[in-house]
């Protein structure tokens, strides 16, 4: 499944948190507990959709994880 990429002005990619989820290859509840996680450093949201939909940018995000390796995390963010 291909994450679901949001573009905005000067082309800014964003992740949801399913997106999030799959990329380190864990499930959506798991994820939206480490992106709540004040204790994990995670980033702050880019911003919030309506409904209530929180995105995060993508470069966010990676550098996050790349200073996060012991989390279970999936070798293809596109599985």
């Amino acid at each position: 499944m291909v994450p679901t990429v949001i573009t905005v002005a000067r082309a800014r990619k964003l992740w949801t948190t399913g997106d999030i989820a799959r990329r380190l290859g864990v499930t959506r509840q798991y994820a939206l507990q480490v992106t709540n996680d004040r204790r994990r450093n995670f980033p702050e949201p880019f911003d919030v959709l309506p409904g209530g939909v929180q995105v995060w940018l993508i470069e966010d995000v990676e550098q996050w994880i790349s200073q996060h390796p012991n989390l279970r995390i999936a070798e293809d963010p596109e599985t």
